[in-house]
This record gives structure tokens, sequence and C-alpha cells, in this order.
């Protein structure tokens, strides 16, 4: 199971706005792999690495882009998604 905060849900939305500025089909593009990524931690939740803040893990999605997550129950529970230029934690 996959269960998504708040705060990664405005981080997708961040980066699909910020990407389609200047071409709206990468920004869906982007959006569609990250969020096949994410999609493999339903059977793989172990799939990322240990985290740099304690008890999380994360994915690169992409190149650029990191998705931090906790695992709750063996699921995968999203807590944010970075840029990789962005501070994080």
């Amino acid at each position: 199971m996959i269960n998504w905060k708040p705060k990664a849900v405005t981080d997708l939305q961040t980066i699909m706005s910020y990407i389609a500025q200047d071409n709206p089909k990468a920004a869906v593009e982007v959006i569609d792999s990250i969020l096949g990524q994410v999609d493999l931690l339903e059977n793989n939740p172990h799939l990322g690495r240990t985290g740099r803040v304690k008890n999380t893990r994360e994915l690169v999605a992409l190149k650029n882009y990191i998705v931090i997550y906790r695992l709750v129950d063996d699921a995968a529970q999203i807590l944010r998604i970075k840029h990789a230029a962005q501070q994080w934690p």
C-alpha cells in the first residue's frame, strides 16, 4: 500500500507547475515517471536506500528527483518529493 502525505502531493503539484511553465509535455512525463517509480514501492517497500533522516528511506525516482518515504507496517508512506538540488533535510 502507498500512502501519500499532503506535503508530498503538494511537492508533485509544484514540480508539475514549474516544469510546465517551459514544457507542459515534459512536466507530464516527469510526473508519470515519478509516479511509476513510487508504484514499485507497493511490492518492494525496501527498494530505496536508507534515508538521511532517521526512520526514512529515499528512492531516486529520476536522475534529479528523490522520493522520501517511511515504512509503516511494510507500507510506503510518501513524505516528500525533492529535487536533488534542494536541501534535504
